[in-house]
């Protein structure tokens, strides 16, 4: 080791620390000796008070130390005896020289002076060999009083002081500073546990007191630590085995975890594990905390269910003394806490599973489960104790989460406990207060949720219920009871049961006893009155009653329905029909409860027939299969709807039913629409007397498919067979040809009944019938219209039309308008395009009623308007009625007025230069009127957008210009407008006006000539 390592700062009164070394034999530590501290136990706490060793001290520290002779002599000496004999020894040694240097040098005094110095070193030489011992011999007797002792921890400090007292030496010597770094080291090492064992927790006390008591300073303990964790790390170099390096890893650890309890903060700086061994500070925390683990887990199993306050307060303190943080503390005890349940939770389950249990075994898993209820109920008494905040971190109410039976796996077993702990409570016929609260802690206790809790304890709870009110019918307290319902709330706060959920068992016995009454198919007189009995005294209200009656026999009643439908056309006989009744009466359901089921059956079959009416190939294979479901509702749904109304066949005729009834309102809705009495097909499904006799009864209507089917589907269905009606079946034969059978009358009384399935009503009904009309009559109202002329002779033979399809006069005209206004937008359209339609049309069309506007679009109306503005523009008047352009003609096209304007503005613009650069070319052609008419123009654009004086390279040629329009007579304010556009001065204007009589100028002909 090196002296640096070893040297401290001073520390006691008596011990100077000196620089000192190690000699080999010191370093060489004898073999590792256990010994065992024993705790005598207090109220206060747990204290090491003696060290029971398992090997001898003497084989601890190595044995006795003998002295030699002269050591022993100079052992016997005390300090003021030892200089005494020093200085007698050194006083005789120079006499004796100088007598000898007298004796042999004739009595020359420089000779017996010589003697003596000589005599007197050599007298030196023994003084200093003798006190040069005194070290040795005071670490001797210092190893041999620690090695007296059977136990090392009663060493005593005041004897090892007088040790050094007695020899006058200090940690300054050498010699007696190794043998307490030996000690320590040999003390220290035996202390600390093999890496395969954990410490008992009594080793920093142990190491600590026999520190103080060798009186030695942090600093030479320290560097003790740091000898001790080299050769450890030496021996897990050695060693190579895997087994043994993690012994010395964790033996490693422990001295670490040890050497920091002992020297408290200082040892951040006193012990440098990073910097001798490279391991990390993570390290050393991890050590540290793993250590300090497996000591708070070891003090932990001395607590059990009845634990106490002076428990809690000593594991805290054990805590901080074992530096553990508060959060792992708290996870241990909890956990520790959940494994003391888990035991009684085992205990419960292994009685709770067994094949031979009793019922003593489901008193003890009841037992067990008290056990944790009361174990829990402690430590929350103990949370909310005035002392808890010097308690044991983690002090709470216990869960099995986390451990062994908080998985899902175990919440099976879990539940079978609740359950049990439940069935218990509720042995006696009622819940007590404290067992419900038992419950819900047992429930916080397993990890139960809400809803799995409520699940199991409704389930069990349903089930005493169903007990007690059993025992309560049996018995007649029940029924003899004042108040029935007083007796049942009575019953539900004894058990601490919802009342909503007892209203439901009582529906489901009901029920029961419904389902076994009903049995047979019918219900007899005593049935019923055991039904009302047991109804009053469940006191059952009379709609759950109506519901269970409609669900159960109305199964019943469905059974026999559908068999009876299945029985077809041909089937349904006088049996079917007596089974019908029998069902429909004898499970005493009424016609509102018995015609929905019935008409829910019907309406699955009337849906097969519309399924394949629709798949079929062409029209008249639907119009057939139509027919079907016509003749099914005539011969099968509508006897069925008779038998379930107790109604006769037979019946006479002056005693009419609720169907007739409804019949002679539906022909007073007919009656009330006027319409039909114009389409020849509505008047054909009105059935005369006779053809109504011949037909017989007719079939019902309500059972039907209005709210199985939309509107649109239903209508196109009635459509389908009336076009069957019109054009009749069509059979097609070889050779392409085909062969057309009509039908009589009698199809458009099938074609009203198929009318009252489909659900259809008056307005519907007569709807389809026009629409049909309406659409033949414009089919052939556009061939006799094909060019749009409605003539005299196309009137009157399209009024013969109409009276032939037999649609109204309204709706005729209103298809007549459209097929014209179609064919008028067409022409119109084409002659806007094409320019051949003006204003002046445009005014006639709206004052023969024609709807101008609505026939040609926006966009071409107002391509319509920039055309007219641009032919005023270029028709060489000159004149722009700003009234007419930007009121009158917006007015009659519908167009914005603002937006018109701009148009206007924009063709003005647009034309001004273009009109002056035509009028030159003009000009130069020699055409005079050509002249004029575009300097017309001119004047209209600058009107409409007036404009600045316009320029020109020839000012000549403008003179001209001016001159040729002067010769026009043109208004003055128009031949003054165009002086000013030109640009050409007063002057110059009346000389050009007295020269007006030119042909023409002579600058065009020097021009012409020019040219």
């Amino acid at each position: 080791m090196s002296p640096s390592l070893l040297t401290s700062s001073p520390s006691t009164s008596f011990l100077s620390p000196l620089p000192f070394k190690l000699t080999p034999s010191s370093l060489t530590l004898p073999k590792r000796h256990r010994f065992r501290v024993s705790y005598p136990r207090s109220s206060a706490a747990e204290y090491p008070s003696a060290i029971t060793l398992e090997s001898k001290p003497d084989d601890l520290f190595g044995g006795k130390r003998e002295l030699s002779g002269a050591q022993s002599i100079v052992s016997n000496l005390s300090p003021t005896l030892r200089l005494a004999s020093s200085a007698v020894i050194l006083a005789g040694a120079l006499a004796a020289g100088y007598g000898l240097g007298t004796k042999f040098g004739g009595g020359s005094r420089n000779l017996a002076l010589g003697g003596a110095a000589v005599a007197g070193a050599a007298g030196g030489a023994v003084v200093f060999s003798l006190n040069s011992a005194v070290p040795e011999i005071a670490a001797i007797n210092l190893h041999n009083y620690v090695s007296g002792f059977d136990d090392p921890t009663k060493v005593s400090k005041e004897e090892i002081e007088g040790i050094a007292k007695k020899y006058g030496v200090s940690k300054q010597d050498e010699a007696f500073n190794a043998e307490l770094c030996d000690l320590y080291c040999q003390f220290v090492s035996s202390v600390l546990p093999p890496g395969g064992e954990e410490l008992r927790g009594n080793e920093v006390d142990t190491i600590i007191n026999f520190k103080n008591a060798l009186g030695m300073d942090d600093p030479d303990a320290a560097s003790m630590h740091v000898e001790l964790g080299r050769r450890i790390f030496r021996q897990r170099l050695e060693t190579g085995d895997p087994d043994g390096d993690v012994e010395q890893r964790q033996a490693f650890q422990k001295l670490i975890y040890v050497s920091t309890l002992v020297f408290g903060e200082a040892s951040s700086f006193l012990l440098p594990w990073k910097r001798v061994f490279k391991v990390t500070d993570s390290q050393v925390e991890i050590a540290i905390r793993d250590n300090a683990q497996r000591l708070y887990t070891s003090k932990l199993k001395s607590v059990g269910k009845d634990i106490d306050v002076e428990q809690l307060v000593n594991l805290r303190q054990a805590q901080i003394s074992y530096r553990l943080s508060d959060k792992l503390a708290e996870d241990l005890f909890r956990q520790h806490t959940r494994k003391l349940i888990e035991e009684n939770i085992s205990a419960a389950l292994d009685r709770l599973k067994s094949r031979t249990r009793t019922v003593q075994d489901v008193v003890k898993v009841v037992e067990e489960l008290d056990k944790i209820l009361a174990f829990n109920n402690k430590l929350i008494s103990l949370k909310n104790h005035t002392d808890a905040a010097s308690f044991a971190c983690g002090v709470g109410p216990v869960s099995v989460l986390g451990g062994e039976y908080g998985s899902e796996r175990k919440i099976d077993d879990l539940k079978l406990l609740y359950r049990a702990y439940i069935t218990d409570a509720l042995y006696g016929g009622r819940m007590e207060e404290h067992k419900l609260a038992a419950l819900n802690q047992l429930k916080n206790v397993f990890g139960l949720g809400k809803r799995e809790g409520e699940s199991i304890r409704l389930d069990v709870t349903s089930k005493a219920y169903r007990k007690r009110l059993a025992q309560a019918v049996s018995s007649g307290d029940l029924e003899y009871a004042d108040s029935k319902a007083a007796f049942l709330q009575n019953l539900c706060e004894e058990l601490h049961f919802d009342p909503l959920k007892a209203t439901e068992i009582h529906e489901e016995i009901y029920r029961e006893k419904l389902q076994q009454c009903a049995a047979d198919g019918e219900l007899s007189d005593e049935d019923v009155k055991a039904l009302t009995r047991l109804r009053v005294m469940l006191c059952i209200s009379q709609q759950i009653i109506d519901a269970a009656h409609s669900d159960v026999c109305g199964s019943l009643f469905e059974k026999v329905v559908k068999d009876a439908i299945a029985s077809g056309v041909d089937g349904y006989d006088a049996d079917v029909k007596k089974a019908v009744r029998k069902a429909a009466h004898g499970l005493r359901l009424t016609q509102e409860a018995a015609m929905p089921i019935a008409g829910k059956a019907v309406q699955r079959i009337f849906l097969n027939y519309i399924k394949r009416a629709r798949m079929a190939e062409n029209r008249t294979e639907g119009a057939k299969e139509l027919r079907k479901l016509i003749a099914f509702n005539s011969l099968v749904v509508t006897e069925l709807v008779a038998d379930i109304k107790g109604e006769s066949s037979d019946a006479p005729p002056e005693e009419r039913s609720k169907v007739e009834e409804n019949k002679v309102e539906e022909d007073e809705e007919w009656d009330d629409d006027e319409e039909w009495e114009s389409l020849e097909t509505l008047k054909k499904i009105r059935p005369g007397e006779e053809v109504a006799a011949k037909m017989g009864k007719p079939g019902q209507t309500e059972i039907n498919l209005k709210d199985d089917l939309p509107e649109r589907d239903r209508t196109d269905l009635y459509k389908t067979y009336l076009l069957y009606c019109l054009t009749g079946e069509v059979t097609r034969i070889p050779f392409g040809a085909q062969i057309t059978t009509k039908k009589d009358d009698s199809e458009y009384l099938l074609l009203n009944q198929l009318g009252g399935i489909l659900g259809l009503t008056v307005m519907e009904i007569v709807e389809v019938h026009r629409s049909l009309a309406e659409q033949t009559f414009r089919k052939q109202a556009e061939v006799i219209l094909a060019d749009g002329q409605l003539t005299k002779a196309r009137i009157e033979q399209l009024n013969d039309l109409q009276k032939q399809v037999g649609l109204p006069p309204e709706y005729a005209q209103k298809v007549i308008k459209n097929i014209t206004t179609t064919k008028m937008a067409a022409a119109l359209e084409t002659a806007i395009n094409r320019g051949r339609l003006n204003m002046k049309q445009i005014r006639e069309l709206k004052e023969a009623s024609i709807d101008f506007n609505s026939m040609i679009s926006e966009n071409l109306r107002e391509n319509l308007y920039k055309k007219t503005v641009d032919e005023i523009f270029s028709s060489g008047t000159g004149e722009f009625d700003e009234e007419e352009v930007y009121e009158k003609i917006p007015e009659d096209l519908n167009i914005n007025a603002e937006k018109a304007k701009g148009v206007v503005h924009e063709l003005a613009r647009s034309r001004l230069s273009n009109s002056l650069v035509q009028a030159v070319a003009l000009l130069r052609q020699r055409n005079q009127q050509g002249v004029v008419s575009t300097l017309n123009d001119l004047l209209a654009c600058d009107k409409a957008v007036p404009s600045e004086p316009l320029t020109w390279e020839v000012p000549e040629e403008l003179a001209d210009l001016y001159t040729i329009h002067m010769k026009n007579n043109p208004a003055p304010e128009k031949l003054s407008r165009l002086q000013y556009l030109l640009g050409i001065s007063d002057s110059t204007a009346t000389a050009l006006g007295e020269m007006k009589d030119r042909v023409l100028p002579v600058g065009a002909e020097e021009e012409k000539f020019v040219f």
